[in-house]
């Protein structure tokens, strides 16, 4: 069940939550829409909001509160539903969009590799997760906890700064736009707040079924495969922007070498590194700051990648870092190594259970998620058999171009008042 993964401990991050309720661009931002919309609201017809009060109403035809499916004595609505139908088709149609695919091209009908249709596996994907959020707060009424005093707080400074961010243009929409009202966001919040305390009165400190560090480094070889760790300094000896191409103009996964005066400038100054780390007391501090101002494995800002060292599973790294990494102790430092890139300098790092404590615990969470939805099977009625994934998609694609309407107006008021206001104060100026 791909949503049960994405998913993981049923965290819903509120930053998180707040980003995926805008179909749109907030204040200030020059982008047009988000990912959910990307390329086809400005596209697509537009919808009248003037007498909409029910956003699941007008795009699926389904009122929010409306019971489309149980899952053990709680009650799966449409709001819920169809706020991950959208997320789940908003996922697969970002996908599609890089093979130059819109909307309406999306292939409904295709049958995917579990042997279900396109629209079948949305559905499918969304009502699991929704079995969830309306699973949670029932099991922890049955454990005795309830949601945290400053919760409904939180929930509100939340909503208040979504206001904010948009000001003239109804909050409602704002929401709408990614299947969203007041009412869902409050109940999803309050489903993660009950879920964060089932999961440390599973798992957490002192609770029975938290995990031993013997467990999490298991956990880390068998299910993370993660050989070891390390950090290194890398001096190129090739030119890592002149990829070389066989006859095909293939790219062979092998660079241009630089010339021989570069490459033995390169040796000397790996050898003088390492006669600093040999020499140096605290030799993994020495490390940190040789590594930031020599090694040449950065990213496109020129920032050392992985300061905090690599997760490495087997084969991952070329052979012959691999080699000598293995062949270290955690804290250790090899000799220079040399690889198809260049000469490396490598330190070796302990894996520490505590690094990987809670990425297990959401793992063994998501694992009981998986048994609650094993002993409490969904079961959906009519209403369900209603929804349209296509047709709902479409009109809640005509309902995001409102919206985005709304903001290119308001962004064009504020352009037009902040003109006016420098005209005015340019003119003031000039009187002087």
């Amino acid at each position: 069940m791909p949503n049960l993964k994405r998913l993981g401990a049923l965290s819903l991050s509120l930053v998180l939550a707040l980003t995926a309720f805008t179909g749109c661009s907030g204040k200030g931002s020059s982008s047009s829409s988000n990912s959910s919309s990307s390329g086809s609201s400005s596209q697509a017809e537009a919808m009248d909001l003037t007498s909409v009060t029910d956003p699941y109403q007008a795009t699926a035809g389904l009122a929010g509160d409306t019971v489309v499916a149980t899952v053990g004595d709680a009650k799966i609505t449409a709001d819920n539903l169809l706020y991950w139908l959208a997320a789940s088709i908003d996922s697969s149609a970002q996908y599609y969009a890089m093979m130059g695919m819109g909307i309406s091209d999306l292939p409904w009908d295709t049958e995917m590799e579990d042997g279900t249709t396109m629209a079948q596996s949305v559905m499918d994907s969304a009502l699991q997760t929704a079995a969830l959020y309306a699973l949670v707060p029932v099991l922890a009424q049955q454990e005795g906890l309830s949601v945290s005093a400053d919760s409904t707080q939180t929930i509100q400074q939340a909503i208040t700064q979504t206001q904010q961010m948009y000001e003239s243009i109804p909050l409602d929409h704002i929401l709408w736009a990614s299947a969203m009202t007041q009412d869902l966001f409050t109940r999803m919040y309050q489903a993660s707040d009950l879920n964060t305390q089932l999961m440390n009165r599973y798992y957490g400190e002192g609770a029975p079924d938290a995990p031993s560090d013997e467990d999490i480094l298991a956990y880390v070889s068998d299910e993370l495969k993660i050989a070891y760790k390390a950090k290194h300094i890398l001096l190129k000896t090739v030119d890592t922007s002149k990829p070389i191409k066989d006859e095909d103009g293939n790219a062979t996964g092998e660079y241009e070498k630089l010339d021989d005066a570069t490459i033995a400038q390169k040796k000397a100054t790996a050898e003088d590194i390492l006669s600093q780390l040999q020499a140096a007391d605290d030799k993994e501090a020495l490390f940190d700051e040789l590594m930031k101002q020599y090694s040449e494995d950065t990213d496109s800002s020129g920032n050392v990648n992985s300061p905090d060292g690599y997760e490495a599973q087997s084969g991952q790294m070329v052979p012959a870092f691999e080699t000598a990494a293995l062949a270290l102790q955690p804290g250790e430092i090899s000799s220079i190594v040399e690889s198809p890139f260049g000469y490396h300098i490598i330190l070796r790092l302990p894996i520490l259970a505590a690094d990987y404590r809670d990425q297990y615990v959401s793992y063994l969470m998501t694992q009981r998620q998986q048994g609650w939805l094993n002993d409490y099977p969904v079961e959906t009625n009519d209403a369900y058999k209603k929804i349209d994934p296509a047709a709902f998609y479409t009109q809640l694609t005509a309902l995001r171009t409102t919206v985005q309407n709304e903001v290119t107006a308001a962004q064009g008021e504020s352009s037009g008042d902040s003109s006016s206001s420098s005209s005015s104060s340019s003119g003031s100026s000039s009187a002087s």
